[in-house]
């Protein structure tokens, strides 16, 4: 056996020991060894070095690294934890970058595995050689040069820690945040099996399968004790923290939950449909200024809820920190850090408080509801009410990070029965497709997305899965509004001159054309009822639904109006009683 394939076999037999159960590989000629190892353990059902595996290693094949790349992280996010992602060297390699930022912003765990000439070649003008040394900066919780494998005693010792190392960072098990780690692997030829076969130490592993260093659990985070008042709010974003405690606590005080889509915490009787436009309606915050607002994740998909958390206007601001040294606060607002929180006293029963901002989120949703159920035509907002509503219990729902999960933030009732994930970490266009993909192939379960033209067209290359490949069970529902629909909303749209061209950027590209390029089931939406048939089905499928940008962004204006309208109502009411 050659130094590379025993590299490759003994690296592929640890990383499944430790747990990995998913890797995505782009093909090149450097990454072979690993590429070799990999498909062996997924096919065979048992590692070449003897420990048990019974098919739990899945391979997935993308022809574009930067689709691998998503179709890992969005893997690593549904299933929270560690995916392998595999590349040849050179740019390939650099096509990684995007993925290892957004997993780094959002704490998803990757195993990034970027194949290298050895040391003799670089700097040499060898082919296909880049500097590969620390690639991706600070995106990544850990990076090591694994070193060109050597055929001399201790270097499966070696090996096999490095695997567990890179696991164990990733996993966030040493004393770290979950997320990338980079592991860069200069190789010598040959790449291929074959070689002498005598070796100078065993390869094995330790027995019974075991892995070759174990981690402890992460230890239990510290807890800040918060006494009771009425007049709390509970502020959740996007993020890889646990939500369910944050919903249980504002439940037994009484508290509103302003619970962005992708939180998890946009569920129970406390979760408000409409609170954006609360927190946009300046005579509503200044009526209702809490004593303690408690927030967690990463919070920040309007400026209504940017400038609620950045004015101060509680006496105190908890932020709930993902791990060390990762918190949200870029208003500079925060009175307290901590990983956790506990409420002391007495809860009162659900007081005046809350009925204050229940039924202003009321009053709100049901004034936007009326001025989309005024619209006959297919529109984006209603798109985005009816499908959260629509999905069956257990779904995953993938949004993309730009003008649909604002949407949906708008107006989706709150379900606790689906599970909501986005990029938002760096809120990239990046990977979109990919990423859903990924995620609804770790998913139990159907899955859908929510995406603009946009998003698919600059991911086209996800859509490119081959026929031996795992297909998911997943339903794209592509928003088509031709070009950037979120710019529309935003002060360029004041300058007509330059705005198609810089913002807008129509590009005409035909949905249906695409789908069928990649032979994909796809339908056309005509009118709001086609929605849930549309919906049916299984495999990987496109739903259209052609919007107009600029009306889009009329009817979010109406919507607003309305809203505020009501809420000034429901609020100057509110203040004539307590008069």
């Amino acid at each position: 056996m050659n130094p590379s394939t025993a590299f490759g076999v003994t690296l592929c037999d640890e990383l499944i020991r430790c747990g990995l159960r998913e890797v995505v590989l782009a093909p090149g000629s450097r990454s072979t060894p690993l590429a070799m190892a990999f498909a062996g353990a997924s096919q065979q059902g048992a590692s070449q070095q003897g420990a048990a595996r019974q098919g739990r290693l899945r391979l997935h094949v993308r022809i574009d690294e930067r689709s691998a790349s998503f179709t890992a992280l969005g893997l690593a996010k549904a299933s929270r934890r560690p995916v392998a992602v595999l590349c040849t060297s050179g740019t390939a390699a650099a096509n990684f970058h995007p993925a290892v930022i957004e997993a780094g912003e959002s704490a998803v765990p990757l195993i990034v595995l970027t194949a290298d000439r050895p040391p003799e070649l670089r700097g040499t003008g060898a082919n296909q050689t880049i500097d590969q040394i620390k690639l991706y900066g600070a995106a990544v919780r850990w990076f090591c040069e694994a070193g060109t494998p050597e055929a001399r005693p201790g270097m499966a010792a070696y090996w096999r820690s490095l695997a567990c190392q890179a696991w164990a960072r990733a996993a966030g098990l040493a004393g770290g945040l979950p997320g990338p780690v980079h592991l860069n692997l200069p190789l010598r030829d040959p790449l291929v099996p074959g070689g002498d076969a005598d070796w100078p130490e065993p390869l094995d592993g330790r027995p019974g399968g075991q892995p070759w260093t174990r981690f402890g659990d992460r230890p239990a985070p510290s807890v800040l004790d918060l006494p009771w008042t009425e007049r709390g709010v509970l502020v959740c974003g996007d993020g890889d923290y646990d939500p369910l405690p944050l919903v249980e606590l504002a439940e037994r005080a009484g508290w509103p939950v302003l619970a962005e889509p992708s939180s998890g915490a946009r569920r129970g009787p406390h979760a408000l449909s409409a609170y954006q436009y609360l927190l946009a309606t300046p005579e509503f915050v200044r009526a209702h200024p809490p004593d303690l607002i408690v927030s967690a994740g990463r919070p920040g998909l309007s400026r209504g809820q940017t400038a609620f958390l950045s004015r101060g206007p509680a006496r105190r601001h908890v932020v709930v920190a993902q791990g060390p040294g990762r918190w949200a606060d870029p208003q500079r607002a925060a009175t307290d850090v901590t990983a956790a929180v506990r409420l002391t006293g007495t809860p009162g029963t659900e007081g005046a408080w809350l009925d204050a901002w229940r039924r202003a989120d009321e009053a709100a949703s049901r004034a936007a509801g009326a001025v989309l159920a005024a619209e006959e035509a297919l529109t984006e907002p209603r798109l985005a009410r009816d499908l959260v509503a629509a999905l069956p219990g257990g779904a995953l729902l993938w949004i993309a990070s730009s003008q649909p999960v604002r949407d949906i933030d708008g107006g989706a009732r709150p379900r606790a029965d689906l599970h909501v994930l986005a990029s938002r970490g760096a809120s990239g266009i990046d990977g979109t497709a990919s990423s859903a993909i990924g995620a609804a192939l770790a998913h139990d379960g159907p899955a859908f997305a929510l995406i603009g033209d946009l998003a698919l067209v600059h991911d086209a290359a996800g859509l490119a899965l081959g026929p031996r490949e795992p297909h998911p069970d997943l339903c794209l529902v592509v928003v088509n509004n031709d070009g950037g629909g979120i710019f529309s909303d935003l002060e360029p749209a004041a300058f007509p001159d330059s705005f198609e061209r810089l913002f807008g950027t129509p590009h005409g590209t035909r949905i249906d054309h695409l789908a069928a390029a990649f032979g994909l089931p796809y339908q056309r939406l005509a009118r709001p009822g086609d929605l849930p048939g549309a919906l049916t089905g299984g495999g990987l499928r496109i739903v259209e639904a052609q919007t107009d940008r600029t009306a889009a962004a009329a009817l979010r204006a109406r919507m607003r109006a309305a809203a505020t309208e009501a809420i000034r109502r429901h609020t100057g009411t509110i203040a004539g009683h307590r008069a």
